[in-house]
């Protein structure tokens, strides 16, 4: 029988969610080293990137009226509003600087679209479209995930869920992520969510 061909996927870890970013989540940098050392352990690496229009549908810029922090309805799917972020092309897009690149095997680009926002590395929010990563990854053979990266509670969750809708072995390394908190315990509560549907909550020890 083959071993398990693991893949890690390190989830937006770029300058506008780290440390001065537009949307920062705390102590995001601190994750940067863990994360190179554990790259180097897979032969399969795929590093997503959040990457929006200026008029991106989860800005509140894009809504007159409307604050960061609102939650609104998009044709009937709940939508967080956001600062201004990831634009293409800006620095705040760009990966975080002290990431390694040359381990990485591919690059999964999602939130292109205007009009949907795209939490996850394998679809959009609104499940109109995929990016094409589950088959990239069965093509390869892989078996079995390992998620790491930003930020916990939404675009690590959300990977995490519908790479176990997918058919992988679903592990995230909570320890090489970060949460945004916009409500306390929103990690804690997000943690127990992906329990709950069989992703195993791991250490990067287990892995270096």
């Amino acid at each position: 029988m083959q071993p398990p061909h693991k893949a890690l996927i390190i989830v937006d870890v770029q300058n506008d969610f780290c440390k001065d970013g537009a949307l920062e989540v705390p102590d995001a940098d601190a994750i940067v080293p863990l994360i190179n050392h554990l790259m180097v352990k897979f032969r399969t690496v795929v590093a997503t990137i959040d990457y929006h229009p200026v008029d991106h549908c989860s800005f509140a810029s894009s809504h007159p009226g409307s604050q960061v922090g609102d939650i609104i309805d998009l044709d009937g799917v709940q939508q967080q509003l956001w600062p201004d972020h990831c634009i293409g092309e800006s620095y705040g897009c760009e990966l975080h600087g002290n990431l390694l690149n040359d381990p990485i095997t591919t690059f999964i680009v999602k939130g292109i679209n205007p009009a949907v926002d795209s939490y996850s590395a394998f679809r959009d929010n609104a499940d109109t479209s995929d990016t094409g990563l589950a088959d990239w990854l069965t093509s390869r053979g892989v078996t079995d995930v390992v998620i790491v990266g930003l930020a916990l509670e939404y675009c690590v969750k959300y990977t995490a869920l519908d790479a176990v809708s997918a058919g992988f072995d679903t592990t995230v390394l909570v320890e090489a992520t970060r949460a945004v908190n916009v409500n306390p315990g929103d990690d804690v509560s997000a943690i127990e969510e992906m329990r709950q549907v069989g992703i195993r909550i791991g250490s990067p020890a287990d892995y270096l």
